[in-house]
């Protein structure tokens, strides 16, 4: 039993990290975008696209990362994980 709460926990640490690194990324990319510089521009027929993400869908990955890392730690913790209940009102 002790051998399956070290192999989750190593599990759930493992996950956090992933989800740290994948984070920086994001937050990496919303700088560059967010420090102007050139997105697109063409020479002749030929065009180069800089950016693939815009910074709406960026900043939407991070916050979905920052919530999934909480969620995470908060699991490491032995917190309780968060439910969901759905309320369903009755007309008597």
């Amino acid at each position: 039993m002790a051998a399956a709460g070290r192999n989750r926990r190593r599990r759930l640490t493992e996950r956090i990290e992933r989800a740290r690194a994948r984070l920086e990324l994001y937050e990496r990319r919303e700088a560059e975008i967010l420090s102007g510089g050139v997105q697109s521009y063409g020479i002749g027929s030929r065009n180069l696209s800089r950016y693939q993400a815009d910074l709406a869908e960026v900043r939407s990955a991070i916050d979905e990362l920052i919530e999934e890392i909480d969620g995470l730690e908060a699991q490491l913790a032995g917190d309780a994980v968060r439910a969901a209940f759905a309320v369903v009102p009755m007309d008597f």
